[in-house]
């Protein structure tokens, strides 16, 4: 599979690490260009592309950078690209820690259909609520004794089946959380949110998250402060 993927933080560049292991074709892009991706670039096999090229590369596209830069992407994104082209977003809005106050999510939007709103594309929400290092790592053989569940929500059957069979080729068992206006039970501070549960687990996680958000992920007048000292 071709899969292009906007960002390479820890979730970023992981996936292009395990991706390109199993074989799928990536292009990767950042906000600096590709030039600053050449090192990943030469260990991986991974193209390095600016965001548009990353956008239309393939079958799927993860978008993987912070809430507050969804808005600096390219408004023309997705221009002439297909329709049936998947899109993931793996993001967390950390108000306190780096994003500020984003207005429609603090007034009860689900993260990733605020997201979506800014993208103008269906997105699928996907590899959030995991550890950089536990994706890279704790991948395990289908039936594994603790094998690790992540959530998986959105709104279109079929492209939930792309990411879900993607999930299960890393080595975990997917959940079906239900469409995206119900992503909020995958959201920061829910129950299944980097606990690393089993599907039992994380089925049972997901039906007693609350959808009141917990305080500490909410903005305060001062924020953003940064993760050493939120605000």
């Amino acid at each position: 599979m071709k899969i292009g993927i906007i960002g390479a933080g820890q979730i970023g560049s992981t996936l292009t690490r395990r991706l390109r292991a199993l074989g799928h074709e990536v292009a990767i892009a950042n906000s600096r260009g590709p030039e600053t991706l050449a090192s990943l670039a030469r260990e991986t096999g991974a193209k390095a592309v600016r965001a548009k090229e990353a956008a239309g590369w393939g079958e799927v596209v993860i978008v993987t950078i912070p809430e507050s830069r969804i808005p600096e992407l390219p408004k023309d994104l997705f221009a002439g690209v297909a329709a049936s082209v998947v899109v993931v977003d793996t993001g967390n809005y950390h108000p306190r820690e780096r994003d500020g106050r984003i207005r429609d999510i603090e007034a009860g939007m689900p993260e990733s259909r605020w997201v979506e709103k800014q993208l103008g594309r269906p997105v699928i929400k996907a590899f959030n609520n995991i550890y950089a290092q536990h994706l890279m790592e704790l991948g395990r053989a289908p039936n594994a004794p603790g094998r690790i569940a992540l959530p998986v929500s959105g709104d279109d059957p079929k492209a939930k089946a792309v990411i879900t069979k993607l999930i299960d080729q890393l080595g975990f068992d997917a959940v079906d959380a239900g469409g995206l206006d119900h992503s909020w039970t995958q959201q920061p501070g829910t129950p299944v949110y980097a606990t690393d549960l089993d599907v039992e687990g994380a089925v049972a996680a997901l039906a007693q998250a609350n959808a009141k958000r917990p305080e500490k992920f909410e903005a305060t007048e001062s924020s953003p402060g940064n993760f050493a000292k939120p605000a």
